[in-house]
Parts: structure tokens; sequence; C-alpha cells
């Protein structure tokens, strides 16, 4: 993720990184990207799902398998519904992947989501097909023997693919078009259906006794249906792919996938339904009987339903689903695969776009031809199970890009979109989806061998092609200049440095702090660089200049003694290219400077102080106005909270060891007990090795802690105090003393903030 252009032999053009633009044409409403998303997830989903989730779940178990389906489908698609708000282009998880993980994770993102929405087409195409020809078998128009019949539902299938494939090629706008045409035909006759079977069931209550008993198999069989059948439900995806081709993406994106489940879940909620009361008079129960017909148990129960014309309603139905979810399909496995070709993670002819048509028709070639050979050469229920595993998979990364979106660069998106109680719908979908991908085993054992086949090869093609190739995108982290320390010590240090006016008092502050962890700490300074947005990066060495002066100025102090190394980069946002840093240097402590109160709204320290000292991994000290050399007396105020120790060890660094003193200040309200801090400094003195003479507690009893505690720093040299570790944004909410603190005190301050073991294990990996 982090190649600088001298090192990169493979780009495109030399040593400047070309903005990535779109030519796509703009011209898909709202209308048009619900009627895809709804088109995509109508298909499959009824017509073989119905019958195998009965045989498997029981008529009860049919109906909860689409209802649970639809909420954990609804967690996923308000991470889809967030992150497309936030970053329209074509590409849909691709484009997350890469902005949350870097380019291994998000070419794995487009390669899966390429492969589920084509192995998803392939299944639309064979119940295309299937139904197709079982109902011209049925009237006697093809006559054919079994093995002849499986190679004209294969030709059937063949056709049918080539055929919207060819739509494709003409057009967003004669996509979508269809698309809304094939998908208002499939839900009008799905809602009759559904329709249908409510009023048979009123005139005939006893119809109701076909859902007994409710779930035959016991309930562990509702997660394997839902597994089966969760490919269903992904028909967001399609809706992300179209950020580059719909009308007002931000706004219509979101709530086209919202709108899509809805309209989905009533409508296979209502068919399922409809399936099992249509059911009468087979001589067993409904439910065994409508499971023994497997894939076309719907059609059968649908026959049942309706005598006089439910064949051919069915044939109708079917025509227009699966020819609606294959348009959609093949639209998004297009788009991931151009995705792919136009940030060169695949070679270059994926991103073509036909000089007339202005539609990826390269992608689209193969893509059909992937589409092609799965209809031909996979069994159908392994069809199936095969794109439900890839897009479980899938996304299960999607929800932690929102989750990592959020945390890391939340400052840097423009959402249209925010989904409510985050973080709790994509942490439910992440374990949920877990849970039903391992019981997927149980219909499909080739489904666990057919996905990680694709996505193991996809692994290789990114080490061996994809991750030379890759050019830069612009919310990467770019490495200009770097002479990095080879291996990590016992301690390192990294210091982020902005110009030599600030590099020399950085530098002696941090030099306090190697003398106190002994000779083998480790020093690393860290410029980012402030490249212009819309300056290339090949003229970034224009802007370097006080950057490397402040670099020099920091080796100077600091290279005669310790080991050295330094860094320069660029990243739209600075903060993240800091954590970023100090992650990836696996460093114990960060030093950076701060100001003072510029205060900008949003923040309460700043749009670099506030996330790095939420998000770092690492122990942080944040220096503002600290420029002497000696500082006799430093006043520690201290609420028994978490940093309160680590802001003792950086006292006890900072003050003078011969003649100083550092006094630690509790002020408690009246009426509250006070801290005792003479056990405090028994209990962390011998972890920082400190002399107790060098600490003085002294205790204040105010109303108004604020501007006692300012009061009070008019007697020291230097104030030392812990940050809150409340997020930002309940500090706009509640307020934060110590941050309220740090804004008006007069006096040269650090602020720290010491790591938490746990978290801090967390962000570095997730």
């Amino acid at each position: 993720m982090e190649t600088s252009p001298e090192n990169d032999p493979d780009a495109p053009s030399g040593a400047e990184y070309p903005k990535i633009t779109t030519e796509l044409s703009r011209n898909l409403s709202l209308l048009h990207i619900t009627m895809m998303g709804v088109g995509m997830m109508i298909g499959a989903g009824v017509f073989l799902g119905v019958g195998n989730a009965i045989r498997v779940a029981g008529p009860g178990g049919v109906i909860l398998t689409f209802a649970l389906n639809a909420v954990i489908a609804l967690f996923t698609a308000m991470s889809y519904a967030e992150l497309s708000s936030a970053i329209p282009r074509a590409g849909g998880a691709y484009n997350f992947a890469r902005i949350a993980f870097g380019r291994g994770p998000s070419f794995l993102a487009g390669w899966m989501e390429w492969f589920a929405s084509s192995v998803a087409g392939s299944l639309y195409a064979v119940t295309f097909a299937l139904y197709t020809v079982h109902y011209l078998t049925q009237l006697g128009i093809i006559q054919v023997t079994d093995t002849q019949l499986v190679l004209v539902e294969k030709g059937v299938a063949i056709l049918i693919a080539s055929f919207f494939i060819y739509i494709n090629y003409r057009g967003s706008s004669e996509t979508g078009t269809l698309g809304v045409i094939f998908t208002l035909g499939q839900t009008v006759t799905l809602a009759f259906i559904a329709l249908v079977g409510i009023g048979t069931v009123i005139s005939d209550p006893g119809r109701l006794a076909n859902f007994q008993p409710f779930i035959p198999n016991g309930w562990d069989k509702l997660l394997i249906t839902m597994g089966f059948t969760y490919v269903a439900f992904e028909g967001f995806e399609v809706i992300a792919q179209a950020g580059d081709e719909a009308i007002e993406p931000r706004r219509n994106l979101p709530k086209a996938m919202i709108y899509s489940i809805v309209i989905v879940v009533f409508t296979y909620v209502g068919v399922a339904f409809a399936s099992v009361v249509g059911v009468k008079d087979v001589g067993q129960p409904a439910w065994i009987w409508i499971g023994s017909h497997g894939s076309k148990g719907f059609g059968e129960a649908i026959s049942r339903l309706m005598p006089s014309f439910g064949s051919i309603l069915v044939t109708i139905t079917v025509i227009f689903a699966s020819t609606s979810a294959l348009n959609a399909t093949i639209y998004s496995a297009t788009r991931a695969s151009y995705a792919l070709g136009r940030d060169r993670m695949l070679p270059a002819v994926f991103s073509r776009l036909h000089t007339t048509r202005r539609t990826p028709h390269m992608a689209l070639l193969f893509t059909g031809g992937l589409i092609i050979i799965v209809a031909t050469f996979l069994p159908t229920i392994d069809v199936a199970s095969s794109a439900s595993m890839m897009f479980l998979f899938l996304f299960f990364l999607v929800n932690l890009c929102v989750i990592r979106i959020r945390r890391h660069m939340v400052d840097e998106m423009t959402y249209g979109f925010i989904m409510p109680l985050f973080p709790f719908p994509p942490i439910a979908a992440i374990l949920i989806q877990a849970v039903l991908a391992v019981w997927l085993v149980h219909m499909s054992p080739l489904a666990w061998v057919v996905g990680p086949v694709w996505i193991f090869s996809g692994i290789a093609i990114y080490h061996i092609y994809s991750k030379h190739k890759a050019i830069r995108t612009e919310d990467e982290i770019v490495v200009l200049q770097e002479e990095p320390i080879p291996t990590k010590g016992e301690y390192r240090i990294l210091v982020s440095v902005a110009n030599p006016d600030n590099a020399v008092p950085l530098a002696m502050n941090c030099y306090k702090f190697c003398q106190a962890k002994g000779d083998s700490t480790e020093v690393e300074v860290i410029n980012m660089v402030p490249v212009p947005p819309q300056v290339p990066l090949s003229e970034a060495s224009k802007y370097t200049q006080a950057g490397e002066e402040a670099i020099t100025e920091a080796m100077l102090y600091l290279a005669p003694r310790y080991a050295f190394g330094s860094t320069m980069r660029y990243c739209r946002n600075f903060a993240r290219g800091i954590i970023s840093a100090a992650a990836e240097r696996k460093a114990d402590l960060l030093i950076m400077g701060w100001k003072g109160p510029r205060r900008r709204r949003g923040f309460s320290l700043g749009s670099t102080v506030d996330p790095v000292l939420e998000r770092a991994t690492c122990n942080v000290a944040v220096f503002k106005d600290c420029k002497q050399q000696k500082y006799m007396s430093v006043l520690v105020p201290i609420a028994g909270g978490p940093n309160a120790a680590f802001a003792l060890e950086t006292a006890h660094t900072m003050v003078d060891k011969d003649k100083g003193h550092v006094v630690i200040l509790h002020v408690a309200p009246p009426g509250k007990p006070t801290l005792d801090i003479d056990v405090f400094l028994d209990e962390i003195l011998p972890q920082i090795k400190a002399p107790r003479s060098l600490f003085e507690p002294k205790y204040i009893i105010a109303r108004d802690r604020l501007k006692t505690l300012i009061e009070e720093t008019g007697h020291y040299d230097l104030v030392v105090i812990g940050a809150t570790r409340d997020p930002v944004f309940r500090q706009k909410v509640m307020g934060s003393l110590p941050e309220q603190f740090a804004r008006d005190c007069k006096k040269p301050l650090v602020m720290v903030k010491a790591k938490h073991t746990i978290k801090s294990f967390i962000k570095r990996w997730i």
C-alpha cells in the first residue's frame, strides 16, 4: 500500500501516478437502481430456494429462512449503504476495501465480487433454462431423453446468458430500462401468487394445517437453508456498483438498497406462504411432497394452487425473475472486473470502454465467458451454494470495512447515509455470516472447495501480478523518501515533525525520553508532506524542502547517540498517515507537537491531534510550547484515570532530576471523596523507577475544577495531563475536562495518552 514512485518500476507513467477518472455515462435513476437490486435478488431465491428449503427445514422453516435472512441482509445492506454514499464509484466492495485495508485485501474483494456475481448470473441462467425447458416438455414441444434433456437445459442457459451479455454491451441505459421492465413484471406476478395464497387460506382455513409440524427437522436446519438462500439477498451489491452511473448517488444508492430489501422480503415470504398452502390432497404431508421435487418444488406447488394456469404463470414469472436477475448480475460482475482493470489490478484490457457505447465491453466479454463456463459445468445446487459462499465471504469483508473506515477515516468522508446503532449491525452480520458459511457445507461440500480455490488463486495472482502493476489512488499513503531503521529494537520512538521551527524542541524533548529508556532506544522521524490535492505526486518534491530541513535538524540532535531513521510521506489526511506509520513501525511512543487552540469544528484539539490521541496503537505525548531545556517544577493533575501512570512517568522524564520537583494535584468537588495520592504513588513509582522524594501530593477542594486548575498552573514551569479516553464524538456532546484544560492552559503543556494493550492489538489488525 505504501510504495513510492521511485521504487515502483511498473508505474504506468513513470514517476507520476495518473489521476483515475471514469467515463461511464451517468443516467440511472432511483427507480433503475432499485429495480436492479430487486431484480438481482428475486430469482433463484424463490424458484430454487423454496423447494429445497422446505425439504431441509420444513414448511415453517422456509418462511423463517427468508425472514431471518432479510434481517441479516439488512445489517450488511446498511454497511453497503453507508460506504456507497461515501465512496460512490464502480467497484463496490473493491473500492471499500481499497480505502479501508489497502491493495491486497481490495484485490481479493474485487476478485470475490467478480466471481460471486458471475456465479449468481450462471445460477439465474440455469434457473431460466430448468423451468422453461420443463414447461415446454410438459406441453410436448420438447421430447428428449434424460441425457438430452440436460444438454438442452445447458444450451438454453447459454443462449439466455448470451442474450443479456449483448444487452449489457448495448449500454447502461438499455440495461437499466430492460431491468426495470422485467423486474416490474416479476414483482407483479409474484405478488399475484402471494395474494392468491392468502385468498386460498381465507376461503379454506384448513390449508394452514400444511404448516404442521412447523419445524419438523430441528431448528439447526435453518442455518443450512439460510446459508443456501443467502444469495437471494445480495441485490444491494449490484446497486453499489452503479456509483459512477447513478444520478445523485450519495442520496439514491442508500435509498435503493433499503427499498429493495423491503420489497423482496415481503415478496419472498408471501410466495413461500402461497407455496405451502397451495398443495392439497397429495396423499402425504404437503411439505414432504413439495420438498421431493427439489429445485422444481415451487413450480409444482403453484401448479397445484392454480391448476388451470399455474404452470404458465410460473413459467412467465421465471422468465421475468431469472432474466432480470441475470441482467443485474452481469452488470455487477462486469463493473467489478472493470474496476480491477481500471486500477491495473487486472490487465488494462479489462478497463477498456467501447468508443461509442461507453460500456466496459472487454470486462463484459471475460465476465460472460465465466458465467457460461460455470453454467455449463457446475451442478445447480453447487452453483447456488458457491455463489452464497462467495457473497458470505465478501459481505464479511465489507462489514469489516465499514468499521475500519468509520473508526479511522470518518473525518475524510462525505456521507449521504450513516447507519444507526453503529457498530452493532456490522458486528452482528459478521458473526452470523461466519456461522452460515460454516453450515453451508451441509448443503454443498463442493462449495467449500470452489470458494477457497477461487480465493487462493486470487491471492496468487495478486502477488504475481497485481501487487506490482496496481496504480495508486488518492486515498493511499505514499512514501516519498525513507531511511528506516532495519530492525525493531527494545524501544522505538516516532517523532512527527512539520517544519524546522518545531523540529528542534521536539527532538530536545525526545532526547529526554531516550535518556530515560537507555542507549538501546531508537528514534524515527516522520514528516507528512503537504502536497495540495490538485498537484500530481510527481511534483511532490517541490513541497518537501521544509520537511527535509526539519528531519536534518532532528537528526543533528539525536543521531550522534541513538539509532536514527526517517520517512517522508504523503496522505490526504495527516492523522491517518501518522497513525499508520506508528503502527507499521511498531512504535512504543509517538511524540508530536501542537500549536495550541486553533479549534476546528467537529474536533476538540484539532483535526490531527484528536484522531492520533484516539486511534494510535502506542503511547502518545503531545507537546505544546515546550521549548525549555530544564523544568524545575512540574504539575500533574490526576483524577485516577488510565493515563495517570503515564503522565507521572512523563513528568519524571521531563523534570530536572537535581533540583526539580513534581506536584501531584487532585481537585475534588465539595462533599466528594478525594483520591489517595500516596497510595497511587506507592503503586506507580516502583514501575517507573523514580524516587519518592521527587514527588509531592496536593489536594484542593473546589466547585469549579477547570478554573482552579488553570489558576494553579501559574506556579509551575510545565504541566503534564492525561487525555480523556472518550471518543471525540462523546467529547463533543458531554465535554472533556482534560481537553478544555489543554486549550486554556497558558503554560508549557504535555498531554499524554497511554496505549490500551487489548485495544491496541485490535487496532493493529482491524
